[in-house]
Parts: structure tokens; C-alpha cells; sequence
């Protein structure tokens, strides 16, 4: 900092470089204007710049990001969301990891060299991995095409959701062309039934409505009023669900 200054003029915390420590924060910092991210290694002996960043996307109900290159290549899903802190504010959008009290053990998260996300904790001399991620091939983004979803234990993967069917142009990924599946009959605004899905990541939150005040009630006779409203969720499904 400046001499004689209570104004810093850098420190490390702000710039991460592969690891997020305890106390640390990865995200937008709106008072700072910095957006805080994790870089991985070039290689598991060479600390130099690699490929793969971990970011958080600054949407409504905020996720972790993981892009090469510049391409979006997997998004978390709600078990990274319930080990890790996550705040929303008007001067950040910030994800973290709890400081303990106990010196004995540590939690870091580290984004590898090869573009995997780890949260390890460490207990005296022994460490253990209590999230990994991507774990599978269905945690890559954008896995399937339209009204789809991924299900790693089929051949294909991709399996075409309640009501749809394979058809329509192909729409072009990421990595290769996915066929669409389109709804088999004209969705009707009088329509009053839902169909659920479990085990579901959100969707992309950029262009979604939210309000974390409801419960699964409120929002589905919302839902209903509203003809552009395809489908309804939890964004959080701890202490009594929103």
C-alpha cells in the first residue's frame, strides 16, 4: 500500500491465480470494478498461463464457469452451489469458501491444468477431493440440443424430454450439429399441467424471471398467467426451498 496510506494498491487475494483460499473471492467486485477468476497452469510442473478459466457468470442465481480459449466449456450445477458460498449484492456477485476456526483442516478450490474443477480438504498431512467436476460427459455445456437432456447412462446420451420428439434443423454447438426435438402438439395457453423432472441443472439464467421469495406455489400460478412460460424451478432447494 501507499505510504502512510489506509488505501492498498494491490493485494494478491484480488488476483487468484489457480487456487480460491479460504477468505479469498472469485467474482465480480463491483466497488473495485475487478472481476476475480482462477487460471490454470500451462502444465502440472509449468506454472505459466494455461488454457482454462474459471469464472462466474454474472446472471441472476450465479454459477461457476469453466471456458478454454474462449469457449464455454462446463457450467456447475446445484451440488457446487451448496458447498460453496454464494453472494448476490448490489456491489458483488462473489463465490467463496468458509474460514474455520480449526487450523488442523483447509479447504481450497483448485481449477487443474487440464480444465477440471477440485475442492480438496486438507487435514493435517492427508487430503481428500470432496467435489470434482466435470465429472462425466453430461456436464459438458450444451451436451444436447434443444429440449433435451443429457443422461449418461444411455448410448446416446441425449434423450428427447416428455412431450417432444426428435425433428426440426439441426442447431450447431459447441463441438459438433444437435438435432432438436420440437413438442409433438401445439402447446395450448389453457394447458394446466406441468411435467416434472428431476436431477435437472437450471438452464441458463440470463433471461429467466426471479424472485427467491416464493415458493413452488406462487411461482407455478405465475407460470400459468404468463404464456411465455414454458417451465418453473428451484434456483435454491435448502431451507424450505425458493
Amino acid at each position: 500500500r501507499y505510504p502512510n496510506s489506509k488505501f492498498f494498491l494491490w493485494q494478491s487475494f484480488d488476483y487468484p491465480t489457480d487456487t480460491l483460499l479460504p477468505g479469498m473471492k472469485l467474482g465480480l467486485d463491483r466497488t473495485k470494478n475487478l472481476n476475480k477468476t482462477l487460471t490454470s497452469w500451462a502444465s502440472f510442473t509449468d506454472p505459466s498461463t494455461g488454457s482454462y478459466v474459471f469464472s462466474v457468470e454474472n446472471w441472476k442465481v450465479s454459477h461457476g464457469l469453466i471456458t478454454s480459449m474462449g469457449q464455454l466449456e462446463s457450467r456447475t450445477g446445484p451440488v457446487y452451489s451448496n458447498l460453496i458460498n454464494i453472494t448476490e449484492t448490489e456491489d458483488e456477485i462473489s463465490h467463496s469458501l468458509n474460514i474455520t476456526t480449526n487450523v488442523s483442516s483447509i479447504s481450497i478450490l483448485q481449477l487443474t491444468y487440464f480444465g477440471s474443477l477440485q475442492l480438496m480438504e486438507f487435514i493435517g498431512v492427508e487430503n481428500q477431493i470432496l467435489f470434482y467436476f466435470p465429472k462425466n460427459g453430461c456436464d459438458s455445456y450444451n451436451k444436447c440440443g434443444d429440449n433435451t437432456y443429457c443422461n449418461f447412462n444411455t448410448s446416446s446420451n441425449c434423450t428427447c424430454i416428455a412431450g417432444f420428439q426428435p425433428g426440426g434443423q439441426y442447431a450447431m454447438g459447441l463441438t459438433k450439429s444437435k438435432q432438436r426435438c420440437v413438442r409433438k402438439s401445439q402447446l395450448s395457453c389453457d394447458e394446466k399441467e406441468f411435467k416434472k423432472l428431476r436431477n435437472m441443472k437450471l438452464p441458463d439464467t440470463q433471461y429467466t424471471i426471479l424472485d427467491t421469495k416464493v415458493g413452488l406455489e406462487e411461482c407455478e400460478k405465475r407460470c400459468l398467467t404468463n404464456c411465455n412460460c414454458t417451465a418453473f424451478a428451484n434456483t435454491n432447494m435448502r431451507n424450505g426451498w425458493s
